[in-house]
């Protein structure tokens, strides 16, 4: 399979880009930005990679990348790139500039990105859209992530569009909504709090990039029939 997969050169999106690479049949393409050291760790280690340069707030090399995937032939796309910040700080504190700018820098680049996918996926009649999302969409989300989880939402119900539209040419559309990962992205987060999170969690231990990855495998190799599907994974700690 031919695979694309945004931000895949560190935390989460490198754990993916690895486990679908191990499987030598797989070509998989993955974009970074910051992280050049760590795409050619990942292009060395793996020789069915490669590493594509692309700024996710860049509006040129985003039009650039769209209009490259029909020469890449994809027949999986990993929405999985995200930049800012998980959690800030209260809604009521939040300048409303900040929602127009999140949703600019994360929303439009991926609504470009797998626009050009499904038309090139429906010219084959065939391709599979994985979407990173978060378990934060279930029930209560934390205190201070208005923004990251509104983003989320405005996804899943695009998700859910995609995978209606375009199942009768068996593209299918799956999300991916992970609990809380140790990543560059949660760096941030106060280390008493992580510790108060693994000590309280019900397996005693936090979910690992690596388990997301094994998810997302699953997804690019399953049935047309499994379409449409959000899998929450946060060890039934909320049910949605």
């Amino acid at each position: 399979m031919n695979i694309l997969i945004t931000g895949g050169s560190s935390g989460l999106g490198a754990a993916i880009t690895r486990k679908l690479a191990a499987d030598t049949k797989n070509k998989v393409y993955f974009t970074y930005n910051n992280s050049a050291a760590k795409a050619k760790e990942i292009e060395s280690i793996f020789e069915n990679t490669t590493a594509i340069k692309w700024d996710f707030t860049n509006e040129e090399e985003t039009s650039a990348l769209a209009t490259s995937l029909s020469i890449l032939e994809l027949d999986v796309l990993v929405n999985n790139a995200y930049t800012g910040e998980a959690i800030k700080t209260y809604f009521h504190k939040i300048p409303q500039n900040d929602f127009l700018i999140d949703f600019r820098n994360n929303l439009i680049p991926t609504i470009a990105i797998t626009q050009a996918a499904i038309n090139n996926f429906r010219k084959k009649k065939s391709g599979k859209i994985i979407t990173i999302l978060t378990s934060f969409l279930i029930n209560n989300p934390p205190t201070g992530s208005s923004i990251y989880t509104a983003n989320k939402a405005y996804l899943e119900q695009l998700c859910k569009v995609w995978a209606t539209e375009n199942a009768k040419y068996k593209i299918t559309s799956n999300m991916i909504s992970p609990s809380f990962m140790l990543t560059d992205f949660t760096k941030n987060v106060d280390s008493r709090i992580i510790s108060q999170m693994t000590e309280d969690h019900v397996l005693g231990s936090l979910l690992t990039t690596d388990e997301v990855a094994e998810a997302v495998e699953f997804l690019s190799k399953s049935s047309p029939h499994i379409n449409g599907m959000n899998m929450i994974i946060n060890a039934a700690s909320n049910i949605k």
